[in-house]
């Protein structure tokens, strides 16, 4: 079981107003009572400014549900890596975040600047910051906004350049 809280803004979104327009969306929700099987079930959470930051969310199943995230193991072990897609920051690959045992969960945070069109004339950006908890196996409801996770990896950046801030 995965959910993902994504948390979207545009280049004109960077200044303070919207800061605090996000501020506190990027946290675990309940998830949905009613999930369906599968070997890979996201539940995905996104805030988008284009909506007014409302958080809408829906429920994926497959290896293919665009997480960046490879799945292994077995039944006594999941390893979670991640693939390599984003554009800033760049990374090594393929990059292990954690292996998990049976109901033991892991949660992920980063942060990503996405290049929107390909001109380099005209490059425009946007920007995610995520929280993923990916549980081996199926959690309560209410496990990634009560429980504390077994691993947590962090991989948040300053996006707009510039010294990186303290506390991060």
């Amino acid at each position: 079981m995965v959910q993902r809280v994504r948390v979207r803004w545009s280049a004109a979104g960077r200044g303070a107003r919207h800061a605090d327009a996000r501020r506190g969306l990027s946290k675990p929700v309940l998830l949905p009572d009613a999930l369906p099987d599968g070997d890979v079930v996201v539940h995905e959470v996104l805030a988008d400014e284009a909506n007014g930051y409302v958080r809408r969310g829906e429920v994926l199943t497959g290896e293919s549900t665009g997480l960046g995230l490879q799945f292994g193991g077995d039944e006594a072990a999941l390893t979670v890596a991640l693939l390599p897609w984003a554009v800033y920051p760049r990374r090594e690959w393929p990059a292990k975040l954690f292996t998990l045992g049976p109901g033991q969960v892991g949660r992920y945070r980063a942060n990503f600047r996405f290049l929107i069109t390909r001109c380099c004339c005209n490059p425009s950006w946007y920007y995610e910051d995520w929280l993923v908890h990916v549980s081996n196996g199926s959690p309560r409801p209410d496990r990634f906004v009560h429980g504390k996770p077994h691993f947590a990896v962090d991989h948040r950046v300053h996006l707009y350049g510039g010294r990186a801030r303290s506390g991060q």
